[in-house]
């Protein structure tokens, strides 16, 4: 009987410490879920801003073919 009860208390125990852990846990998991949606946010904004001037860049520089010789072509006779 006193076994019995001893196991009942530390089980209860446990309960509390593993409630009092998880409780700080899930606090913790909310703050990086709203930290990851900001820099998420951030990012998306970013994209929103960039995209013209990315995408002229990167057609100037796919359309704008200068034709050149390479420095280690050598030309033998």
């Amino acid at each position: 009987m006193e076994v019995e009860q001893y196991r009942r208390e530390r089980e209860q125990e446990f309960q509390s410490k593993q409630q009092a852990a998880m409780g700080s846990q899930g606090n913790l998991s909310a703050e990086v879920e709203q930290a990851t949606r900001r820099q998420v946010q951030g990012m998306q904004s970013s994209q929103q801003r960039n995209r013209e001037r990315v995408l002229a860049q990167l057609l100037g520089m796919v359309c704008e073919v200068r034709p050149q010789v390479h420095p280690n072509y050598r030309v033998t006779v």
